[in-house]
């Protein structure tokens, strides 16, 4: 598929330039840089747009049914045309940590601590940045540091809510509504992986337990088919092939206590 090829050459240049831009972006908010300076950061910025614009065309072009993954991808196309949350296109890095997991199905759940302790980290760091730098200058900001931005994202992302720091600026609220919605599709990724981890042991065990009942079924079975036939051989006086006997077949608990010694009659037969 040439949709995937694509996504595949280009998932770490893009993640690279994502990177790029989150450091020259949070340099631009919290030391204010001037001049040449600010040229140069505004430059990088609107070059690594350029880049997630280009992949969205490309995407869009190669993807199989464009009008369904037009649909399914709306946010995308927000963030792409619209300059003021090109800040949310940060939240793109999240997808780092899927990536490495994509190699294995089970590595997700074997490392869900460091993908949630990373995930919740990177949109705290910027939904924080995005949030100071649309929101320090307005009228009647209540965040104006970004130590004010950081407890504001990790209260919104928590779900917690308390209402003392909140966005007053369109662009602002705009943020947020992002926050929360990542915010919540990270707890339910988390927790629907943990789920499943925990269904998947117990499954396992359950898988376990029928495979030894079966086994246990199968030499019970197998022990009781060779009984009968050694009691219809002594019956019609046939001496019945010996079977070298297994010490670990034995089950005592199926050999019948005897009730007085065992005496051999005159065949060579013994009798109780």
């Amino acid at each position: 598929m040439r949709q995937t090829a694509w996504r595949s050459a280009t998932e770490w240049p893009l993640t690279a330039a994502a990177g790029l831009f989150l450091l020259t972006y949070g340099w631009q908010v919290l030391a204010q840089p001037e001049g040449a300076q600010l040229l140069l950061t505004e430059v990088i910025l609107w070059a690594t747009w350029a880049l997630f614009a280009v992949d969205y065309v490309a995407n869009l072009v190669l993807a199989p049914v464009p009008r369904r993954w037009f649909w399914r991808h709306l946010h995308e196309l927000l963030i792409v045309a619209l300059p003021v949350l090109r800040p949310l296109r940060l939240l793109r890095l999240i997808s780092v940590l899927a990536l490495v997991n994509r190699v294995e199905e089970g590595l997700f759940r074997g490392r869900i601590v460091l993908y949630a302790v990373g995930s919740s980290l990177l949109l705290i760091v910027v939904a924080g940045l995005a949030m100071l730098d649309v929101e320090r200058d307005a009228p009647d900001a209540t965040i104006t540091t970004f130590g004010d931005a950081l407890w504001w994202a990790v209260v919104t992302i928590t779900t917690v809510g308390y209402g003392d720091l909140s966005p007053v600026t369109l662009a602002g609220r705009f943020i947020a509504v992002a926050v929360m919605v990542a915010g919540i599709a990270l707890l339910g990724t988390i927790t629907a992986s943990l789920a499943s981890w925990f269904l998947d042991r117990v499954s396992s065990a359950e898988a376990k337990d029928r495979a030894d009942a079966k086994s246990d079924m199968d030499r019970l079975t197998r022990e009781v088919a060779e009984l009968r036939a050694v009691i219809v051989a002594q019956r019609h006086g046939i001496t019945a092939p010996a079977r070298p006997v297994d010490p670990g077949d034995i089950r005592p608990d199926l050999v019948p206590p005897t009730t007085g010694p065992v005496r051999a009659d005159s065949a060579g037969r013994s009798a109780g």
